[in-house]
């Protein structure tokens, strides 16, 4: 299933690559500016809570995240539309950078600093799931099909595991399930309301 570029999604992809080719190629003295640090750091400031959504740590993380964008972003925008799909979007990003932060003050992870935009993408990739269940999608290890509802469950029980027991601690696991975690409470929330105002 292949859609052509939405609007918004060609409009985020554009701001990413940008952002990280000015920050990590031009002027690399912002790059530790745009990234989320703890808020007791001498470091933070607020304006990171969004800045850093659209900062990433490596060409590999901008192009795993900016793919996955290209590729199930335009079919969820075609279901919330333009304005709906960049409130999601923006909105799943704050939630897992939020989740980031909260996880350090109750001390369950260490206060690191986070870049990326990979809480967004699970918000895209559950609302693919929620749209799109049974559309099977490659897994990149091994290179299988999987369908998108069994993707997200895997996706999600790695984050929690991984998180947990602290496998993998170069990745803010705890914000990918709080990307992932708001994107199911608004999709959620928008069908109970749209089944309330539903005229028979």
């Amino acid at each position: 299933m292949m859609n052509r570029i939405s609007p918004v999604v060609k409009q985020l992809l554009i701001i990413n690559v940008l952002i990280y080719v000015v920050a990590v190629y031009v002027m690399p003295q912002f790059q530790s500016m745009l990234a989320l640090y703890y808020p007791g750091s001498e470091n933070f400031m607020p304006f990171q809570f969004i800045s850093s959504m659209f900062m990433h740590g490596s060409n590999m993380h901008i192009m795993f995240n900016m793919m996955s964008l290209f590729f199930l972003g335009p079919m969820v925008e075609s279901q919330m539309g333009p304005k709906k799909f960049l409130f999601f979007y923006l909105f799943c990003g704050l939630a897992a950078n939020l989740a980031h932060v909260g996880m350090a003050y109750f001390g369950i992870i260490a206060p690191h600093p986070v870049v990326g935009a990979s809480g967004a993408i699970m918000g895209v990739f559950v609302a693919f799931a929620y749209y799109f269940p049974n559309v099977k999608l490659m897994l990149l290890f091994p290179p299988i099909p999987v369908k998108a509802k069994y993707m997200i469950v895997g996706l999600m029980a790695f984050d929690l595991f991984s998180g947990v027991s602290g496998f993998n601690t170069g990745i803010a696991h705890f914000a990918h399930l709080g990307g992932a975690i708001m994107g199911i409470i608004l999709l959620l929330y928008w069908r109970k309301f749209d089944q309330s105002y539903r005229i028979n």
